[in-house]
């Protein structure tokens, strides 16, 4: 059975605080959205205030794409016919193929919050349905607030859906505004509204105020919905949307549904992290299927058995949404972990290679000093090359300066003097910054940028540090500082450690740029791996 999956990331997504799309960023989430070989995208809420723009989007994107590009508009107003109205005349004459009418179909929302009589309110969705079809359009109504209103006075409840469907709506969606149904109300109320719509399809729209908003999706789908509307990574107002990026592999890999093309749902993960790149949110890395966590395994006894029977603790192939297995190497992990990474890197490592038993007690000996490699796989990497020479190292740091002035502007009171041997040249650079981490990023920019020209591109998109309390003084104690750097493609994380925060960022940063030169680009600046996420 297909189910139609129809995204509104570009209109709820940018109700969520903090988010903006621009033009620019609205064409790159539909492009990515496009990817996915989803049916519908959402482009925004066509008001007197949005409807220029989105018509100019509409005529410059709508054509390059192959999924059916809609908005979401309300009805006309109480007292008024949909002809008259200005934003809807407008909208019948815009390049949008499909429209979806938002409605009232709770009789107090009606009451109370519209100001309005319950015949008014069928008659403004009566005529703004009818209006849009005679011009030609696909109309989908969202029946807002329809839970709640099918709790309260069923009866009206129903004649609003009855009046769209009469009205000539090509899809009836059931919207569960507040976000607080659980997965059974919505399976049985599903069940009963498929009689009553004249044999027009039904969709689910749901919020995630409590958690649920995924399994409700998912239980009106087997109830018959056969129309899901959702959001990449459940961005939205308040706590969110369903999830397409759980919702959809759910229905198709573990349900049998027909949602995306198979090829599509392998691209899953590495579009979702796009789309939540451009909307500036930090990505969720234990999102079930797409998060970078999803398949990783840590404890020993997991990792062998995941190597012998991978379905021993995986629910899927981690390929068929674009994701791909990893696993954590740490005191908890064992021989057989290690061997699994060596082979990653192209060795062919038993349990009792010798290569093996030189990484292990690298790794204990790193540990000892305060490293944990968790989720800093990049430095683990570079441990490896360093202890098995994989591969010549690329530059030696041979020492950094740092100078504080009191007397300069806040905003460059540190300077940072590097120096690094590159293919046996001396490189000595200069770099001032906000803060001392900040200068010595630039200062290495600048000095190994003339070797590595790509090098100039990478930039840290996040820092953490931790402090690891001991019985001494705890200024003494020892500091982990994680970073997670980017080259606007891949994305890896790196870590240092030391009783110095500003030698355990250095630690950190070095780690990134070797990592970034011996795994995704070679010394001639060619890309390797673009998609390699550690």
């Amino acid at each position: 059975m297909k189910i139609e999956i129809y995204d509104t990331t570009l209109r709820e997504g940018s109700q969520r605080s903090g988010v903006f799309f621009s033009e620019y960023e609205k064409a790159k989430v539909a492009g990515c959205l496009d990817i996915l070989g989803i049916d519908y995208i959402e482009a925004g809420f066509f008001a007197p205030s949005t409807a220029d723009s989105l018509c100019r989007f509409a005529r410059k994107y709508g054509g390059s794409l192959k999924a059916g590009l809609s908005v979401l508009c309300a009805t006309c107003r109480p007292g008024s016919e949909a002809g008259s109205d200005p934003v809807l005349r407008k909208l019948a004459e815009s390049d949008f193929g499909t429209v979806a009418i938002v409605g009232k179909a709770s009789l107090f929302q009606v009451s109370t919050v519209l100001g309005t009589s319950p015949s008014t309110n069928l008659d403004m969705i009566r005529s703004t349905v009818s209006f849009l079809k005679q011009a030609g359009k696909r109309v989908i109504f969202d029946a807002e607030h329809f839970f709640d209103g099918w709790s309260f006075d069923p009866g009206y409840t129903r004649s609003v859906l009855e009046t769209a469907a009469s009205a000539g709506a090509d899809r009836i969606v059931l919207c569960d505004t507040n976000g607080g149904m659980l997965p059974d109300v919505i399976s049985i109320t599903v069940e009963s509204v498929k009689k009553v719509t004249g044999g027009v399809p039904v969709g689910i729209h749901c919020h995630n105020d409590i958690g649920m908003a995924d399994a409700c999706s998912v239980a009106a789908v087997l109830a018959g919905a056969s129309h899901v509307q959702c959001t990449v990574s459940g961005i939205g107002e308040r706590c969110g949307n369903a999830n397409l990026s759980t919702v959809v592999p759910t229905l198709q890999l573990k349900l049998g549904f027909e949602c995306v093309p198979r090829e599509c749902m392998e691209k899953l993960a590495p579009v979702t992290r796009d789309i939540c790149q451009t909307a500036n949110l930090g990505f969720d890395e234990c999102a079930p299927f797409v998060g970078g966590h999803s398949f990783l395994h840590k404890a020993g006894l997991h990792i062998d058995a995941v190597r012998k029977a991978p379905d021993s603790f995986e629910h899927i192939d981690p390929s068929l949404v674009g994701n791909r297995r990893s696993m954590i190497i740490s005191e908890l992990a064992g021989r057989s972990a290690i061997s699994e990474l060596l082979g990653r890197m192209g060795y062919e490592a038993g349990k009792n290679s010798p290569e093996l038993d030189r990484v292990a007690a690298a790794i204990r000996k790193a540990e000892s000093e305060g490293y944990i490699f968790d989720s800093s796989e990049a430095s683990l990497y570079v441990l490896i090359n360093k202890t098995l020479g994989t591969q010549p190292r690329p530059f030696e740091m041979k020492d950094y300066k740092l100078i504080f002035s009191a007397d300069e502007p806040a905003s460059s009171r540190w300077t940072a003097i590097v120096r690094f041997s590159v293919g046996g040249r001396e490189q000595l650079r200069v770099g001032e910054g906000d803060g001392p981490v900040n200068a010595l990023d630039i200062a290495a920019h600048r000095a190994l940028s003339g070797s590595f020209r790509k090098i100039s591109g990478i930039k840290m998109s996040d820092i953490k540090a931790r402090i690891d309390a001991n019985d001494s003084a705890a200024s003494a104690s020892t500091v982990r500082v994680f970073v997670e750097t980017s080259d606007g493609n891949a994305v890896w994380r790196t870590m240092g450690a030391s009783t110095d925060i500003i030698a355990a960022s250095w630690a950190a940063l070095l780690d990134a740029y070797e990592y970034f030169i011996l795994h995704i680009c070679g010394p001639s600046g060619t890309t390797k791996r673009p998609k390699e996420k550690i």
